[in-house]
């Protein structure tokens, strides 16, 4: 399993995802090798984590994402995204 974590500065970017969760959840659904995917309010702003079969799958809902966001959202509320990924070391 790859899980990739994305993270943004401020609530913009989660009240948006929130109010289009059913297009949220088509477009990253939509990639092959997805198992979950989470939305996340921080004190600080959002994060949204992907968890997939692998890096392919990962890589993919990351451009997946970037492409809704800047069709649907106008850019990237939040600003820059800091995005990491690596393999699971442990699962429960």
């Amino acid at each position: 399993m790859y899980v990739t974590i994305r993270s943004y500065a401020g609530h913009e970017l989660a009240d948006a995802l929130v109010a289009n969760e059913s297009a949220v959840k088509e477009v990253i659904g939509s990639v092959a090798g997805v198992k979950a995917y989470y939305v996340v309010r921080t004190e600080d702003g959002t994060i949204s984590v992907t968890v997939s079969d692998g890096q392919a799958s990962a890589e993919e809902t990351n451009r997946a994402a970037a492409d809704w966001v800047r069709e649907n959202l106008g850019g990237s509320p939040g600003g820059n995204v800091q995005i990491s990924g690596g393999e699971v070391m442990i699962d429960l």
